[in-house]
């Protein structure tokens, strides 16, 4: 028996079907206490016992373990500044693979599908022996950073500036042909020409004025860059992996309707595509800010282990413990614990949003429908 808007309504016998396909009660209640013992033991008694020992001599002795340690103070830094690197160089890269992948079909779409997956089946500490080999004192580049590595510097800076103006140009390049007016009508020109201008621009005053040493080794392994580098190589799959499939199910029809009313690249995408693909852009950041505060392999392999300069969180829990000094390991290990939580909550809180949001769409859907 159906109702009038379309709600389905079981019967009688419905009911009494769907009972009798009901578990048993000792099955249910069997295979829930399972469920809660193993969370119980494998969840909830360690995040207990890493706070009760973090505490166990006093909050004034947790105090002094995590900020008037200087080499702890000094792995919370760099911490702070590894991960939000890592995390927005991610952020760039992610969005820009899940757009190309997701909206074009070219030659290599699946190659780079493949690649982005890639650190998902390579072990971190082949990752971080991959940037030692390549950017250590007998990898391929680490005789020439250590003569004179910051001689590629205003070339690097230089060429980004280059590339941060074609995207300007194209992204607020008007779309419909009818309004290619003056400079928007010759794109290889203001690309080549403004390029080369940017360049220039960019690449003499560094020169000019001596902004980078020479005769300077560039110190990328035993380093802030390596870690930043190692980091962002084992977490940059997850926002592309959380953007494409949801770029691929809203589909194009919204942005050619923008594109058709007049609108460029960016008011395309940042008033259509960004809003379509928040959530999970959200969730991708979230799930991407936790793996990277926590990395540990690639970083031990990259960062030399040096207490005050490149030990990280992870790392100085790892040596905190084996000096035996477990309430200063366990303090560590509180806070990133307490990253891992407040990523959790972030997390239920995204998915009880997307879900209101599917569930207010399907009851307008169902309105209409009425």
């Amino acid at each position: 028996m159906w109702r009038s808007a379309g709600v389905p309504v079981l019967s009688a016998e419905g009911n009494s079907a769907r009972r009798s396909q009901d578990d048993a009660a000792w099955v249910r209640w069997t295979l829930t206490g399972l469920a809660v013992l193993v969370i119980g033991v494998l969840v909830v008694v360690p995040l207990v016992n890493i706070f009760a020992l973090a505490l166990s001599d006093g909050i004034a002795t947790y105090w002094n373990n995590l900020f008037n340690d200087h080499d702890t103070f000094a792995a919370i830094k760099l911490t702070m500044i590894v991960a939000p690197t890592a995390l927005l160089m991610n952020l760039l890269f992610g969005v820009c693979a899940a757009w190309a992948i997701a909206k074009f079909d070219f030659p290599g779409r699946t190659l780079l599908t493949s690649l982005i997956d890639l650190p998902f089946s390579v072990s971190p500490v082949v990752a971080g022996l991959i940037f030692v080999l390549i950017f250590g004192l007998q990898g391929y580049l680490g005789p020439f950073l250590r003569r004179d590595g910051y001689s590629a510097m205003p070339y690097l800076l230089s060429f980004m500036a280059v590339a941060t103006h074609v995207l300007l140009y194209l992204g607020f390049r008007p779309i419909n042909p009818v309004e290619h007016r003056g400079w928007w009508k010759h794109p290889w020109l203001v690309t080549v020409l403004g390029g080369a201008l940017v360049f220039a621009a960019t690449f003499i005053p560094q020169i000019y004025f001596e902004m980078w040493p020479k005769d300077t080794s560039l110190k990328i392994i035993f380093a802030t860059p390596g870690l930043i580098l190692a980091t962002a190589f084992i977490t940059f799959p997850f926002i592309a992996r959380e953007l494409i499939p949801v770029m691929e199910a809203v589909g194009v029809e919204e942005e050619l309707a923008a594109v058709s009313l007049g609108a460029n690249g960016w008011q395309m995408f940042w008033q259509i595509t960004v809003p379509n693909v928040k959530w999970g852009l959200i969730y991708g950041i979230i799930l991407c800010n936790a793996r990277a505060m926590g990395e540990f392999g690639a970083v031990y392999v990259v960062s030399g282990h040096i207490a005050g300069l490149t030990d990280t969180m992870p790392l100085r829990i790892e040596k905190l413990f084996q000096e035996y000094n477990l309430p200063g390991s366990f303090a560590v290990a509180s806070l990133l614990t307490m990253v891992a939580l407040l990523t959790l909550l972030a997390k239920i809180g995204v998915n009880r949003a997307e879900a209101a949001r599917v569930k207010t769409a399907a009851e307008g859907t169902n309105e209409l429908r009425s």
